[in-house]
């Protein structure tokens, strides 16, 4: 068996959605290298972190994903990597199943391709697969961890790699959690923006639903800072098997995760449901959002990029939301919104 190093060259509005397509097609780990991630860091005047002048400018813009996949004498192993998973028409995944367990590099590279293409429809995916190459295990073993390291993700919660010992500050609250799984490690700016709205507007009698979880991140995050009842879903499950996984490590497995759709929640009287997914499924159930939120109760949402933001405005409104702040990093927005009187 040997290591097949895949590196594919895209933006940043593309690379989770990249990550998340490689994940489901049977990726042993994946590393993200993010320019802007890293200037954001040595830019905050609260960071510890140090560039040399010129640094930040040297770094680019591109993204770089690389994807790592075992290969063996009969090809590239691909595929589910739980029989659970397999499902050859691709029910409840966002890119499609893939039953077969191997093929031959050329082919797997080909899939990608393809399936780099299906991704832009949609998204910018910039120059797409850019090479490959094989490496050692030992390389392997280091490769993926060393562009993710600890960052605060927002004013209390401190995001940190399981590998990694930090610095905690007072008040902080820590979330374990490893880039691997693909589903969400909060470095993209959706994920940031709902865990700095999370982080102020949390209360102990809080009942919350996190749509569409991931890898449980902002789930965690809610229980972590004192909610009293968190519940995760998401129609993936393999995602929601992550998001379990994610959990139980970071102690939190009190938080009921399953998977389905927002009509099958398991509450009509959430005082918080966050929704961090995309600008058409947003408008989409807009319409269902208010009959599971108790009076009162909040619907943050983002994963909206900014060229959609007047379809989820208006799809809101009429849904009888008022929005009551609008976030936006780059191209991407969020919202808090209540019901109108």
């Amino acid at each position: 068996m040997q290591w097949i190093e895949i590196t594919i060259t895209t933006t940043e509005d593309a690379s989770d959605a990249i990550c998340e397509m490689l994940s489901q097609i049977g990726a042993d780990g994946i590393a993200v290298s993010d320019p802007y991630e890293i200037a954001r860091i040595i830019e905050d005047p609260d960071s510890l972190a140090y560039a040399d002048e010129g640094y930040i400018e040297s770094l680019g813009s591109d993204v770089t994903v690389k994807a790592y996949f075992a290969e063996f004498d009969d090809g590239v192993r691909l595929g589910p990597k739980n029989e659970e998973y397999v499902d050859p028409n691709g029910v409840g995944m966002i890119y499609g199943n893939i039953a077969d367990k191997t093929m031959p590099a050329k082919n797997a590279l080909k899939l990608i391709e393809d399936k780099l293409a299906e991704i832009g429809q949609f998204l910018p995916v910039g120059r797409g697969l850019t090479g490959h190459r094989y490496v050692q295990d030992k390389d392997w073993e280091n490769e993926w961890k060393k562009d993710y390291t600890s960052f605060e993700i927002s004013d209390r919660v401190l995001i940190c790699p399981s590998w990694e010992e930090a610095e905690v500050k007072e008040g902080q609250i820590v979330v374990k959690l490893d880039p691997g799984s693909a589903f969400g490690t909060g470095t993209h700016e959706t994920t940031s923006m709902c865990a700095e709205i999370l982080d102020k507007l949390i209360k102990p009698e809080d009942k919350i639903l996190d749509l569409g979880t991931g890898s449980g991140i902002l789930a965690i995050i809610c229980d972590k800072l004192g909610a009293g009842h968190v519940e995760a879903v998401d129609i993936d499950r393999l995602a929601v098997d992550v998001a379990e996984d994610n959990c139980r490590n970071n102690d939190c497995a009190d938080i009921d995760c399953y998977t389905g759709e927002l009509k099958d929640a398991k509450n009509s009287d959430y005082t918080l449901i966050v929704a961090n997914i995309i600008a058409d499924i947003i408008a989409a159930i807009a319409p269902d959002v208010p009959a599971r939120l108790a009076p009162g109760g909040k619907f943050v949402c983002s994963g909206i990029i900014n060229t959609k933001k007047d379809k989820v405005e208006a799809a809101l409104a009429a849904a009888g939301f008022t929005i009551l702040e609008k976030h936006e990093k780059n191209d991407w927005m969020a919202y808090i919104c209540t019901l109108e009187n």
